[in-house]
């Protein structure tokens, strides 16, 4: 097929508005690409000048070897899915599905196997008759996904494809989407807004804030290597709990002041040395935060915490809590914390716990840039 280069694009709206700023993305031939960010970070906008649907402003996209900037969209050969309904109300579901081919004179046998095999994957192998007018909506928005991976051009971009469906098919599709792409070995930029999704779909995943990229990597690198703090918060299916602290040095070792509590983070060494005296903001995944009763850590490494919420989700239950009496993050309100329990733990809403801090495994980051300024071990053993 075809590797995508995007080099150093930009694009202003007709507003004046920057939505992309320099953004460099090279997807390599036959792979997956997610591109998450919240909303108006500008994923959409990629996709569509990608697509030619909207022209750069500056920079270039390269399809293969061809510089597409002024290229038309019909002759790109990229296929594009949407979130929203776009089917053909006046065609069947089996001719929405094949209209494509139809279109590019594929032989109407070949059709017919492409369609069904597609169809049978997404499972509307029954509705292939019907109109589209009598689906669900995510029924319909099956056949806009299928519409795209029945051909295949040398980039697939897909956008939010499984945002109309329940929580079931999602799943599933988010397993069979992946496999159908690298079956026919395209190359795909696939938006979604879903961390997880995005997490689980790519090969490598590239994140966008306003506008910019953040960090491009494989999945396990950005939730166990976070560039920055943006990305540490913003990556995972529970996200960094960010805590405000500053440094103190008392001999060798040195700590983290949590409002008038205290962390040990270890030996007076490393990233600890240049740092002391400054204030960081320290990142925690759930798995770094336990109950006390695991026995894993000393009572240096706690903090008393008021809990607010319990979630049980299946084998864990997640605890959201604030740092007693309080930590104020410079959005003035309390920091949260989410702990990672067992499900049975009896901790409820309300009451005053201490949790366990593996501070091996924060991260630390400059509170004005947040740029990194440490890595922690991550939950994997690195």
């Amino acid at each position: 097929m075809a590797e995508l280069r995007i080099d150093d694009v930009s694009y202003v709206d007709g507003a004046g508005s920057k939505v992309l700023s320099n953004v460099s993305l090279h997807v390599a031939d036959g792979e997956l690409m997610s591109v998450v960010g919240p909303s108006g970070a500008g994923k959409t906008t990629l996709l569509r000048l990608v697509a030619g649907l909207e022209s750069a402003t500056s920079g270039e996209i390269r399809v293969g070897d061809e510089l597409v900037n002024d290229v038309p969209p019909h002759k790109r050969d990229v296929a594009m899915a949407f979130q929203r309904d776009s089917t053909y109300p006046l065609l069947t579901v089996g001719r929405n599905l094949g209209f494509g081919l139809e279109v590019r004179k594929y032989p109407k046998n070949e059709i017919r196997e492409r369609v069904g095999a597609e169809a049978r994957v997404l499972g509307i192998g029954r509705l292939l008759r019907r109109m589209p007018r009598t689906l669900s909506l995510g029924q319909r928005q099956r056949v806009v996904v299928g519409r795209s991976l029945v051909r295949v051009p040398r980039v697939f971009l897909l956008d939010e494809p499984l945002g109309n469906l329940d929580a079931p098919r999602r799943q599933r599709l988010r397993s069979e989407i992946p496999r159908l792409i690298k079956g026919l070995g395209v190359t795909a930029l696939y938006v979604t807004h879903d961390q997880t999704e995005a997490m689980a779909v790519g090969d490598r995943v590239a994140v966008l804030r306003d506008g910019v990229l953040q960090q491009v990597d494989r999945p396990r690198m950005l939730y166990d290597r976070p560039a920055n703090l943006f990305v540490a918060g913003f990556i995972g299916h529970q996200p960094s709990s960010l805590i405000r602290a500053r440094l103190r040095a008392e001999g060798t070792r040195a700590w983290a002041v949590v409002d008038d509590q205290r962390l040990l983070l270890g030996p007076v060494a490393g990233w600890l040395r240049s740092q002391v005296g400054r204030d960081v903001v320290l990142a925690a995944r759930p798995e770094h935060l336990h109950e006390t009763s695991a026995g894993r850590v000393t009572a240096e490494r706690r903090l008393r915490v008021l809990v607010r919420r319990v979630a049980r989700l299946g084998t864990d239950a997640y605890v959201t809590c604030v740092p007693a009496p309080g930590t104020c993050t410079e959005g003035g309100k309390d920091t949260e914390l989410v702990a990672r329990f067992p499900a049975h733990t009896g901790v409820l809403p309300g009451s005053v716990i201490e949790v366990a801090v593996e501070t091996e495994g924060l991260h630390a980051f400059d509170p004005a840039s947040g740029s990194t300024l440490h890595h922690g071990r991550s939950a994997h053993g690195d």
